[in-house]
């Protein structure tokens, strides 16, 4: 098949794609349906970086991380985890990324205090701009797609695997950046796949575009390589164990 052919071929298949995340569901829609519950077993030990692994977060320094403005971070560290420090803003690497493979854990406040999107809320930010949602829905109700490991706006996890607040949780995430043309029309959108807990959860999802709230915005030319973030929504979460393998 010829060139010109494919890029056709995939053009379609990506206004086909986005069409149908955008059309099918208003974003944060009440009455999109719940993924099932599946409860994905006991919380085990921290799983080691691979040999290969850029350590973001070795339960000690956060050398690796800044504020928004480049500045020293203030979220507390102790007893081998980072704890959001509410009202300090998000934190972001100092290194950029592309594709890659994340393994970040993390735990909701407990005893657990709020409901829906106002419990335990966070959320883990490729290039600060592709967020998968951090949030205690442990028998806690919120739209589909604002759920705990939502494509934040976009799709909602096949299932809930959250565990109780108080318990350590994991997302491993293999995600790759979006492609845009010299002239920065789009040619390829951003995609992940997720695991919660050891459950797969997305499967090369297409995001139709960065995360925001109550709206989709479409995609605008970037750079290739841009911090991952974590967000401060005004809730003590607590995250250990971060790692990354780079994948271009």
């Amino acid at each position: 098949m010829k060139k010109a052919t494919l890029f056709v071929a995939s053009s379609i298949f990506l206004a086909a794609a986005l069409w149908a995340v955008q059309d099918q569901w208003p974003v944060h829609d009440p009455n999109r349906p719940m993924p099932p519950v599946v409860a994905p077993g006991p919380a085990g030990p921290p799983v080691p970086p691979p040999a290969d692994a850029v350590v973001l977060f070795d339960g000690k320094s956060l050398a690796s991380w800044t504020d928004a403005k480049g500045q020293p971070v203030k979220w507390k560290v102790e007893n081998g985890y980072m704890e959001v420090v509410p009202k300090t803003g998000a934190i972001r690497t100092v290194r950029g990324f592309g594709d890659c493979q994340l393994h970040v854990e993390w735990m909701a406040p407990t005893p657990a205090k709020g409901t829906g999107q106002d419990r335990g809320n966070s959320g883990v930010f490729f290039m600060d701009l592709y967020e998968v949602q951090v949030l205690d829905c442990y028998e806690n109700k919120t739209y589909a797609d604002g759920m705990t490991a939502a494509i934040y706006g976009q799709h909602p996890p096949l299932v809930n695997a959250c565990r109780p607040p108080g318990e350590w949780q994991t997302y491993d995430i293999v995600f790759h950046r979006p492609r845009f043309e010299t002239d920065g029309k789009l040619l390829a959108p951003a995609r992940m796949t997720v695991f919660h807990n050891g459950l797969l959860v997305h499967e090369c999802a297409v995001l139709t575009g960065p995360t925001a709230h109550k709206a989709r915005p479409p995609y605008k030319t970037h750079d290739a390589k841009l911090p991952v973030s974590l967000q401060d929504h005004n809730h003590p979460v607590r995250y250990r164990n971060i790692w990354l393998r780079e994948l271009e």
